[in-house]
């Protein structure tokens, strides 16, 4: 609802507007009846009004003068329309120069005002859209910015821009959140996880209120990830009236009300300023692949996650690298021996939670570097964040000595299909399993099983290959089937929708309207036709 005041001495004028067309229904809400204009320029320094309706000739202020004062200081952008008699024409010249749009002849006639009504919903409607689009226009240039900041590209006019726009001051904090796809993978769509990421993104600009342009997605730019990145500063905790760390754990609770898929904060290091903004990042990328070995949570820190009692810690160096060697050869007895020893070694030093991170983050490295060497295109931290995910799926499991040994020997196994599959050639079995099967439950993990390829590497190779998800190729693979079957045949769209795999026929209906366009039931109609 547009805000609509009148503006008139005669109090028969302002009830006779009032009355005289449903206000409502045109799209407008009476919100004052003021009877002269410093009445008005009262209600408007403390209200906001869209359009105004004055007299010229009032007492105490005309309409002419606080045309005037409210241009003048700015009080506001309302759109003003004057009400005057032919004598008063010139008046009625002058208030246009300042800035008023129009002009009505007393006595009102209620055609005139639908007609100046319908002008103002158009202007309203024009000006709402060009803010819209400046200001995103806007973000999307400080989105631009925020990158060479955190790529290191910064320059101090740029850094003063963002500040500006982003409201941000002191010490900072780059924040990742993320959706847990490992287990959605075979569930949903490429689109279905954008939608989500969408809800992601509109849950925290809601939590943040004011604050909701501090809220990006696509910013670290990993493809499956479906992130969204938020630019913190102690200012969102003090204005929430909280501590950081519940101020963290309010905005996760938020946004995992809005979503049915688990998600995860991960908070980079605080550094000084937007200057140091990149390092901040490095750290919440560095957490993307030590959480797979830590205690699963909903919120990880960079502080809490990275000890710094370095001078302390025991590396094992050598039963490590004996087992790095194991896993890059495939050798199933060494890895099993090598790891015992090096657990033998870590529950002598005491097994305290700082050491034994720290050794399995420098075992996480060396063999991130093993993949690098087989191929160079493997992305590193994805590729780690997942194994190490769909490997510790039991919380209590994390940073054992059984749940280490079910890692390292997957990641063996990973490493020697990385050596047979680097040319993609597992690609023509799952491509053959599709034609075969599409009709059953094909799921990339119960691929990766059966060809002895880890679902995460198969995943990569396979979007790198056609250009979309295995889930996507799948489904596009039984909608062309669903049409054959649609065009040559007289069976029921239930029937076909169970034959091409779906067991869901609302769903089966959104996925095929979702490629094609129409309904099946309409797409049969216009072949026939």
């Amino acid at each position: 609802m547009l805000k609509v005041m009148l503006v008139d001495d005669e109090p028969f004028i302002l009830q006779g507007l009032e009355v005289l067309i449903d206000w409502e229904a045109e799209g407008f809400s009476l919100v004052k009846l003021a009877e002269n204009g410093q009445e008005a320029l009262d209600f408007l320094r403390e209200n906001p009004v869209d359009l105004i309706f004055a007299d010229i000739k009032m007492p105490v202020m005309d309409g002419l003068t606080l045309l005037k004062t409210v241009r003048g200081e700015a009080i506001s952008d309302a759109i003003f329309v004057f009400l005057s008699g032919y004598n008063e024409f010139l008046y009625a010249q002058t208030a246009l120069r300042y800035g008023c749009m129009d002009y009505i002849l007393k006595p009102v006639q209620k055609e005139t005002m639908l007609e100046l009504l319908a002008k103002v919903r158009k202007q309203k409607a024009s000006s709402t859209s060009d803010r819209i689009m400046r200001q995103e226009l806007q973000e999307n240039r400080i989105e631009r910015l925020l990158v060479s900041v955190l790529q290191g590209k910064d320059e101090q006019k740029d850094l003063k821009e963002i500040a500006a726009w982003l409201q941000v001051t002191g010490p900072v904090r780059y924040v990742h959140i993320g959706i847990d796809i490992v287990r959605a993978e075979d569930e949903l769509a490429d689109e279905e996880l954008r939608e989500r990421r969408q809800n992601v993104l509109e849950s925290c600009r809601k939590f943040l209120g004011e604050y909701g342009k501090r809220c990006f997605r696509d910013m670290i730019g990993y493809e499956r990830d479906y992130e969204v990145a938020l630019i913190y500063d102690g200012s969102l905790a003090v204005a929430a009236g909280q501590l950081e760390q519940v101020f963290f754990q309010q905005l996760h609770r938020e946004i995992q009300k809005k979503l049915d898929l688990p998600v995860y904060l991960l908070v980079g290091k605080q550094v000084e300023d937007l200057s140091r903004l990149g390092h901040s990042y490095s750290t919440a990328c560095m957490l993307r692949s030590f959480i797979g070995f830590r205690e699963e949570k909903g919120i990880y820190f960079y502080e809490e996650e990275i000890q710094a009692e370095r001078s302390v810690t025991v590396l094992c160096k050598k039963n490590l690298d004996q087992l790095v060697e194991a896993v890059k050869n495939n050798q199933r007895v060494e890895i099993n021996r090598s790891l015992d020893a090096l657990y033998d070694e870590l529950e002598l030093s005491g097994m305290e939670t700082h050491v034994v991170n720290m050794n399995i983050n420098y075992l996480l490295f060396q063999l991130i570097n093993l993949a690098v060497d087989l191929d160079e295109t493997v992305n590193q931290e994805e590729i780690m964040q997942r194994i190490s995910e769909s490997v510790f799926e039991n919380q209590a499991d994390r940073g054992s000595r059984r749940a280490v040994r079910r890692f390292v020997c997957e990641y063996a196994e990973y490493l020697n299909q990385l050596r047979k599959h680097a040319a993609g050639g597992v690609l023509r079995e799952v491509e053959r399993e599709i034609r075969e099967n599409y009709a059953e439950n094909l799921t990339l993990k119960s691929l990766s099983q059966k060809y002895y390829i880890n679902s995460s590497y198969l995943g990569q190779m396979f979007r790198k290959q056609y250009g979309q998800s295995f889930r996507d190729y799948l489904s596009a693979y039984r909608i062309s089937k669903a049409e054959y079957l649609l065009l040559h045949t007289d069976k029921k769209i239930a029937a076909i929708a169970e034959e091409v795999g779906y067991r869901d026929l609302d769903y089966f209906i959104n996925r095929f309207i979702a490629l094609k366009g129409v309904t099946p039931a309409r797409f049969r109609r216009s072949r026939e036709e």
